[in-house]
């Protein structure tokens, strides 16, 4: 693949980090119902009209469905993108001259992945606005994005290689363990920082706290516990990449991933006894989707294609 088509691809990514962000806005000011209904933002009405109680809240809302439009055309582009070789084949190259050839169809279920998932938060989205914010939605909601992101990413590693040929491992094989370990606590890291989040005051919704019935002291020790087992996991392979002379790639995803970890963890103690400001804990959810990319690329490191 070309590198105008990669760049479609890393902006498809981009463009999921930033509607996990902007969804975090939305929770984080309170703006979870502003647009009280769904698919309409208010009952007659597909936009946001002036006398809505909702009052500002309504606008942060609607704007972060606008967003989803963006997110929608990158999908669309890097789905184009990645059945270039067909189009070319049809005399309709989109990006690019285009070669025509046989489409890799790895790519093409990731591209189809990322697309029906837009969908997908859509309708959860707004099942979630209709049953009020109930948090084990919103957590979904939030789980089901950082699936996106991760499909997004792998497909633009991917969309790298040289083709699809089978996986040759380079490093040592206890060391593909240690990544593969990395991933699944990454994954409970994630999963715990969406209970701690229900468990805390920014619910959704300015006028009412709905959260999870937990002391939300108790859920965030659990959560910067298994944080520590993911740093401590991700030392281990950053150390055994160097020990038995990985390559360059794998021994820079581990220091990249243990460096992204220990910045989302300054940043969360920090926003813990500060009373989570709304500034840092939005900066908080960007560094998630930061580490668990760096996760997942410590996982791609460990492998290569033919």
């Amino acid at each position: 693949m070309g590198p105008m088509g990669r760049r479609v691809l890393l902006l498809n990514l981009a463009a999921e980090v930033g509607i996990v962000v902007s969804g975090g806005l939305v929770r984080l000011t309170g703006s979870g119902l502003g647009c009280p209904s769904w698919p309409e933002c208010t009952t007659g009405s597909m936009v946001p009209v002036a006398d809505q109680p909702e009052g500002v809240h309504r606008l942060v809302e609607f704007g972060n469905r606008l967003l989803t439009f963006g997110v929608l055309v990158a999908a669309v582009a890097a789905l184009l993108v990645v059945a270039q070789p067909w189009l070319a084949s049809r005399g309709t190259p989109l990006v690019g001259r285009g070669t025509p050839g046989r489409v890799r169809r790895p790519l093409l279920w990731l591209a189809i992945a990322v697309l029906a998932g837009i969908f997908g938060q859509a309708v959860l989205g707004g099942v979630t606005v209709l049953v009020d914010l109930n948090p084990a939605l919103v957590a979904a909601h939030f789980l089901l994005s950082m699936a996106m992101v991760a499909a997004a990413f792998v497909l633009y590693r991917r969309s790298g290689d040289a083709g699809d040929r089978p996986v040759a491992l380079v490093v040592r094989r206890e060391l593909r363990g240690v990544a593969g370990a990395i991933v699944v606590v990454a994954i409970c890291v994630l999963m715990l920082g969406t209970i701690v989040t229900g468990s805390g005051p920014h619910s959704g919704d300015a006028d009412e706290a709905i959260r999870f019935s937990l002391d939300p002291r108790l859920v965030s020790w659990l959560h910067a516990d298994v944080v520590l087992v993911l740093l401590g996991l991700t030392a281990a392979f950053a150390l055994g990449t160097r020990l038995t002379d990985a390559p360059q790639r794998a021994q820079r995803a581990g220091m990249l991933l243990g460096l992204a970890i220990l910045i989302q963890g300054a940043i969360g103690y920090t926003q813990y006894f500060t009373d989570l400001p709304i500034g840092l804990v939005s900066l908080h959810m960007l560094c998630a989707c930061l580490v668990w990319i760096a996760a997942i690329e410590v996982l791609l490191s460990t492998h290569r294609r033919g």
